[in-house]
């Protein structure tokens, strides 16, 4: 845990440091521009071929298209010592243009803490939601393998309240605009009107009444002031809110169901677990959909996808199974779950292959028909992926799909269980590369990092997440103790 709070706090330090104020941005990018107005002999803006840095790759994509303002920004990324984005600066068509994409760099180098933040909290908080669902499964089909184990997926959702909490702290800073995860929540782009009298200041007044004091803002997003009635934040805190608070509440009756039943046995509270687990796959089918559109879908605001909750839930539900199974084995190699044997490890091998080529299905399934019909709306999503994240992508679907494809296909391999604890290890890590390359992109945009900051924070996470499940375990039996299904679960054989 110590390493992610380094990493986090070095984050947190090195953004301020390395950063400057809207004002001050502003001020330098103006002098700038008169300084090379006066150098062009009054011409502000003009198309330049000679380019620095011609050793760079992305320099020499520069040095084939000729730009507006590109003398002023080799000024400002000298004088920032920075390197502003290829495609905004190709976009930039006047001054207001080269202030913003200025502004938007040093934003993303103030959001990097936040967005790894984000990240780790998000990854785990869903796989501790997911070994809810995974739990709740197993008592819904009545399934008897399970029953040594259904203390391990019972631990991992004891670090929802953990994770909950943080996403509503992140939630909460970023309507407070301490960052800029979610830039919906900027007022400049529902608001149709500015008033005249503060266009100039550091702290704009918004509105969408007409009057004779306001203009037209410059900065509204008629697409994003369309979708206000569901995207406003304080709708989308009390969302949040229900979303943990709904998750909690389930882990912990079931786990409290769970410890009478191994106090009074019978059926009684297995019965009951049965009945609200029924009841908690309904709720988590709606929330885990509307929780992936709310945190995750949200960040890019103009794109969405019918199947996106679908996709980023069978992510987080692998990276679940994989989870559980790393802890299992881990507990088996340390002496305990006698009762666990290849047999159980042959269901988690089957679980994890299965559920890969699941998640494989609807990331292919996602893309292909967004790349098929070709809507500029719906592929700017994946234009910035596969431009600057390409390597990523690549790495994420080797370790999720052609990892368990290759290694755990076979049934001896399923039944091995140093087979099953690498496979699953890998689908852990590539799980996350997959939930960062949701985030990113929609946050700090092409200027993203896998450096001391994101991987000292997921390092981190992890050590927070194991203290928390381990420590859920070493409070209560291993195993439970009157479940009706634990002889044959004992007896398993396939």
């Amino acid at each position: 845990m110590l390493i992610g709070v380094i990493a986090l706090l070095y984050g947190f330090i090195s953004a301020d440091k390395n950063t400057y104020s809207d004002k001050d941005i502003k001020k330098i990018v103006k002098e700038l521009y008169k300084q090379n107005s006066s150098e062009q002999g009054g011409e502000g803006k003009y198309k330049h071929k000679e380019m620095h840095h011609v050793n760079d790759k992305k320099h020499n994509k520069e040095d084939s298209s000729d730009y507006h303002y590109a003398s002023l920004f080799q000024k400002i990324e000298k004088r920032f010592n920075c390197h502003l984005d290829y495609d905004q600066k190709k976009n930039a068509h006047s001054l207001d243009d080269v202030i913003y994409v200025t502004k938007h760099y040093f934003h993303t180098i103030k959001q990097r803490p936040w967005s790894s933040l984000f990240v780790s909290n998000l990854f785990f908080l869903m796989i501790s939601l997911a070994g809810l669902v995974w739990l709740a499964v197993q008592y819904i089909s009545q399934s008897g393998w399970s029953a040594s184990l259904l203390r391990i997926p019972q631990a991992v959702s004891s670090f929802l309240p953990y994770g909950g909490v943080i996403m509503i702290f992140i939630i909460i800073t970023g309507a407070l605009h301490w960052h800029h995860t979610y830039h919906w929540m900027d007022e400049a782009l529902t608001s149709e009107y500015v008033f005249q009298d503060t266009v100039e200041t550091d702290h704009p007044k918004y509105t969408n009444d007409k009057s004779d004091d306001v203009v037209l803002n410059k900065k509204f997003d008629s697409i994003i002031a369309g979708k206000t009635a569901y995207l406003n934040i304080p709708f989308f805190i009390i969302r949040s809110i229900i979303y943990v608070l709904g998750w909690c509440f389930i882990a912990f009756l079931l786990k409290k169901y769970s410890i009478n039943e191994d106090l009074e046995g019978g059926l009684k509270w297995h019965n009951k677990m049965f009945t609200l687990s029924a009841i908690f796959i309904v709720f988590a089918a709606i929330t885990t959909s509307t929780g992936a559109w709310d945190w995750i879908m949200s960040i890019d605001t103009h794109w969405f996808s019918t199947l996106f909750g679908w996709y980023s839930f069978a992510s987080f539900f692998v990276a679940a199974c994989a989870v559980i199974a790393i802890i299992t084995i881990h507990l088996k190699y340390k002496g305990y779950l006698n009762n666990i044997n290849e047999n159980h490890m042959h269901d988690f091998g089957r679980y994890l292959l299965a559920f890969s080529i699941f998640w494989t299905y609807l990331w292919f399934a996602q893309y292909m028909l967004i790349w098929y019909s070709n809507i500029p709306e719906e592929v700017t999503y994946y234009v910035i992926r596969f431009d600057h994240y390409q390597i990523l992508i690549i790495i994420a679907l080797i370790l999720n799909f052609v990892n368990p494809m290759l290694l755990i296909q076979d049934r001896d391999a399923k039944r091995l269980k140093g087979q099953v604890l690498f496979v699953a290890i890998l689908i852990f890590i590539g799980h996350y590369i997959d939930v960062f390359v949701m985030i990113m992109p929609g946050t700090v945009g092409t200027h993203w990092h896998m450096g001391f900051v994101e991987i000292g924070v997921f390092l981190g996470y992890i050590g927070f997440f194991t203290y928390v499940v381990l420590s859920n375990l070493s409070k209560i039996s291993l195993q439970p103790k009157n479940h009706p299904m634990l002889i044959e679960s004992k007896h398993h054989h396939i």
